[in-house]
């Protein structure tokens, strides 16, 4: 296979299996050839990245996601994608071992976030506690010029809950959980978009979108930005101009 891509997920696995989703229905589509060529690596063993940024006497998610990427690098792929927010915590590491290009998922997002809202001046964050502790997207969008808003101590327990209870436990979205910590934000904390830096959100906003409030879903525009550069090379730009502007 020629011209494909690799996507390094299974962390968590029905998130990883959204991203395929979105990437795979948005296409417009007439025949069993018009979807993309990827490779899906859903290595789902890796150690939980939160529970090591938070405490590095825990397994480190660094070896798993090295190996991977050698793996795949030895295929040649045009360029990678790792459906984890907060995974990237190691993303330099990962890009300093391979030539393949790997998309910054919460830089991209961030990007679009500055393009959308320029006005916009806090932004409301919800995410694991590992992105919120390593500043991951607080990083990116204070580069940004935006003020990151994370709200009260009440918030981050619902989160959790959301993220952990119900969606890696039970494989379940609770809606009215998701829509009520998009209230609190908007409602208690004054924001008027919230970046959801999890893919558990992303799936959570994929299954559970039919409320008011304006966010920014990092898997659904890594998702767009994918089809995109897969499909310009297939068309056959140049792999470095397919994705020139998404890799500054």
């Amino acid at each position: 296979m020629k011209k494909f891509f690799t996507v390094i997920g299974g962390m968590g696995t029905i998130s990883t299996e959204s991203y395929l989703r979105l990437i795979n229905h948005r296409l417009t589509i007439t025949r069993d050839q018009d979807y993309l060529d990827y490779i899906l690596v859903n290595h789902a063993s890796v150690p939980d990245r939160t529970s090591y940024i938070l405490d590095h006497t825990k397994p480190s998610f660094l070896p798993d996601l090295l190996e991977d990427v050698a793996q795949q690098s030895q295929l040649n792929p045009e360029f990678m994608v790792i459906i984890c927010n907060t995974a990237h915590y190691f993303y330099d590491e990962l890009q300093d071992v391979t030539d393949v290009p790997l998309l910054h998922m919460p830089r991209i997002a961030t990007n679009q976030l500055n393009e959308l809202y320029p006005q916009i001046k806090k932004v409301g964050l919800i995410a694991t506690r590992g992105t919120i502790t390593d500043g991951i997207y607080k990083d990116e969008i204070r580069r940004v010029g935006k003020e990151v808003e994370l709200g009260g101590p009440e918030i981050q327990p619902l989160v959790d809950e959301l993220i952990y209870d119900h969606i890696k436990e039970k494989g379940e979205v609770d809606a009215a959980l998701y829509h009520r910590i998009l209230a609190k934000m908007h409602d208690d904390y004054g924001v008027d978009v919230v970046v959801l830096g999890c893919t558990e959100l992303s799936l959570a906003q994929e299954l559970a979108p039919d409320h008011p409030y304006e966010v920014i879903d990092a898997q659904s525009i890594i998702a767009d930005v994918t089809i995109e550069a897969a499909t310009a090379i297939r068309q056959g730009k140049a792999t470095a101009d397919a994705l020139a502007k998404y890799l500054n």
